[in-house]
């Protein structure tokens, strides 16, 4: 890494903040394919969906801790949901998301398609925002939000007494007991993406859980592979772009004019990395 980074050029950087909904990472990748940019509302849904001209969201089934004070979310990967759990909780909350002109369709255990009208211009918070966080200040606001906070207590309610869970609990399983929103927003049905960025998230689970040992273990593995990678684009007189982003900014060095995205290394402590050719 040392050694690349005094290969490229001068840094340019995307300044922000910690409290933005779309995290550094999330805005370089959507700079990367052509996305429209604006905070909470980077249409990544809409897009891995396929379902461009649409209002679109993920919906990611979750645990939340209730405090005395507060509320955090537990790491999604914490609920060890399977396909047919997912399936059968996707099934008894559809009714009460259709009353909202919401539809839902399973593609994960941990994340569902969701289309609707209300999901076009409500901002809210990526996932990463708030797994293992407090969540109160990530909750869609305003009176644009107000359907989404009354889903979740409805859900909360209905999840509560459901047999399903009574079962996980009595596996000793947490329950599914909320959800969380993301990737909202809509695109042009003619949109196409500006590239084809590889994606690996090699730092984005130790970031999440504050796991310095796994982080460590996996920048080594980076640093051999991946960065070693962009190294030898360099020397072989091949443009490099790479770009490094923490909670609130990101930084991106260039070697040359990149034509195009060739790697993307999402969310780890220090955020992403790009590489071009």
């Amino acid at each position: 890494m040392r050694r690349l980074l005094a290969r490229l050029g001068p840094p340019e950087t995307d300044a922000g903040t910690a409290d933005s909904l779309s995290p550094p990472h999330e805005r370089a990748l959507a700079r990367a394919i052509g996305l429209p940019i604006a905070d909470g509302l980077l249409p990544f849904a809409a897009l891995q969906g396929g379902a461009a001209g649409e209002g679109c969201a993920w919906i990611t089934p979750s645990h939340w801790r209730v405090g005395r004070d507060d509320i955090a979310m537990a790491h999604a990967q914490e609920l060890q949901l399977d396909e047919s759990t997912s399936r059968a909780l996707l099934a008894a909350m559809q009714r009460y998301f259709a009353e909202d002109g919401i539809t839902l369709e399973y593609r994960q255990p941990l994340q569902w398609l969701a289309r609707g009208d209300l999901f076009r211009a409500l901002p809210t918070a990526s996932l990463d925002r708030v797994t293992g966080r407090q969540i109160e200040r990530w909750m869609p606001s305003g009176d644009a939000g107000r359907p989404v906070r009354r889903l979740q207590q409805e859900m909360q309610m209905l999840l509560y007494t459901l047999p399903l869970n009574e079962e996980r609990q009595a596996r000793g399983l947490l329950p599914v007991n909320s959800f969380w929103v993301s990737g909202t927003g809509s695109l042009p049905a003619a949109f196409r993406p500006a590239g084809a960025p590889q994606v690996t998230q090699a730092l984005r689970e130790p970031a999440l859980v504050d796991d310095g040992a796994a982080r460590a273990a996996a920048w080594q593995r980076l640093d051999a592979n991946e960065i070693a990678g962009l190294l030898t684009d360099v020397d072989a007189g091949r443009a490099v772009r790479l770009t490094l982003c923490g909670e609130a900014n990101s930084r991106t060095g260039s070697s040359g004019n990149a034509s195009f995205w060739r790697r993307v290394v999402a969310r780890p402590d220090i955020g992403g990395m790009l590489g071009a050719l």
